[in-house]
């Protein structure tokens, strides 16, 4: 028969599947019950009607059914109370966000803000779908969709329920192993965002001081188009932001988005890269025809002195992706334009990664 001490070793490892740490850790295990082979733990949800619980519930059968001498295990969820919740707030909180303080100010994550000079030339796309790449690496991925305004990517990650607030902290959610948070959590899709420059500096503060982010490698921010107030804003709460521009081919397109990179270069954060979209449409012999013209992505890109990442072709598949929240990426990974987003994902990470680390341990004494 299990002892008490069998079943909670095995519960150790079993985190709780948005703050990312262990149940016993944090307190959530509450009690263990050994009757004959029928064990019961009581688990305490930190919030009543937890989206997770059936994933909780899931993960600690996993964990305890394969003890010798288990027979049957039965859960009894319960939650905690006011004075644990404010426990498990500060056991989480020094992982970053769920303070007043920027949590990426004194952070070795690295910020890409993914901006364009004007819409529709798929920002929001391959910021979902760089995120997906970036996670699928390996990587620890967050993404603040900035774009208050045309907000999209709860719907291209396939994101459909809203950030757990725990005590006064939101737990952002999570889909491919990109954790999420944008404006469309808070407000219906056909609502208008009606706000002056003060009310969209004091969400975009929100998004970044008031979320449990757990210290991602990589923070993806999708930028509103052009060079607006929300630019100035993240380039006050994220002065380590890199920026990745989007453009596609046409001559157009890329005068347009050197206002962009002239932005970026304004308010010194620097240019990482060019990525150039819809770059050919493939036909099924093979053929590739460049609709959209030639030449825009390499040219703005030797205007700012910064490789092009990567050019992706025009597919059906890739917006069909983003209508129904499965990400090509995801879907298709060896699709050609899933291979492109690979690729950028992989310089980004590996051969545009800063020489020096970031460390906030290190501290100049003066």
């Amino acid at each position: 028969m299990p002892t008490e001490a069998d079943v909670l070793t095995a519960l150790r490892p079993v985190q709780d599947p948005e703050l990312h740490r262990s149940i016993v850790d944090l307190g959530m295990v509450k009690s263990i019950t050994i009757d004959g082979g029928a064990v019961t733990v009581q688990v305490a949800l930190t919030v009543p009607g937890c989206p997770m619980k059936a994933e909780i519930e899931r993960r600690v059968t996993e964990a305890v059914t394969p003890l010798d001498g288990v027979d049957s295990v039965a859960i009894d969820l319960t939650v905690m109370t006011p004075q644990e919740l404010e426990a498990v707030r500060g056991k989480v909180q020094g992982g970053g966000g769920g303070g007043d303080t920027n949590p990426f100010t004194d952070s070795s994550t690295r910020v890409i803000a993914v901006a364009s000079g004007k819409g529709g030339v798929g920002k929001s796309s391959v910021t979902a779908n760089l995120a997906v790449s970036l996670a699928k690496l390996g990587y620890k991925v967050a993404a603040v969709d900035a774009d208050v305004w045309g907000f999209s990517l709860p719907r291209m990650l396939g994101v459909e329920r809203p950030p757990t607030v725990l005590d006064d902290m939101m737990i952002p959610p999570e889909a491919h192993g990109v954790k999420l948070i944008s404006m469309g959590f808070f407000i219906r899709e056909d609502q208008p965002v009606i706000w002056r420059g003060p009310m969209l500096h004091k969400a975009l503060e929100q998004f970044l001081t008031d979320v449990f982010w757990d210290e991602p490698d990589f923070l993806l921010v999708d930028m509103p188009p052009g060079t607006g107030d929300v630019s100035l804003s993240i380039a006050q709460f994220l002065p380590r932001a890199e920026v990745v521009i989007v453009t596609t081919p046409q001559p157009a397109a890329q005068k347009v988005a050197q206002r962009a990179g002239a932005m970026a270069k304004k308010v010194n954060l620097p240019v990482a890269g060019v990525v150039e979209n819809m770059s050919w449409f493939r036909a099924d012999d093979g053929t590739a025809y460049e609709i959209f013209g030639e030449g825009g992505g390499h040219q703005l890109a030797d205007d700012f002195g910064v490789p092009l990442l990567g050019q992706i072709p025009l597919v059906s598949a890739l917006r069909e992706g983003g209508d129904v929240g499965t990400p090509i990426t995801v879907v298709d990974p060896d699709h050609e334009a899933s291979k492109v987003f690979e690729a950028i994902a992989q310089t980004i990470a590996v051969d545009l990664a800063p020489k020096r680390r970031f460390n906030k341990e290190l501290k100049i004494i003066e």
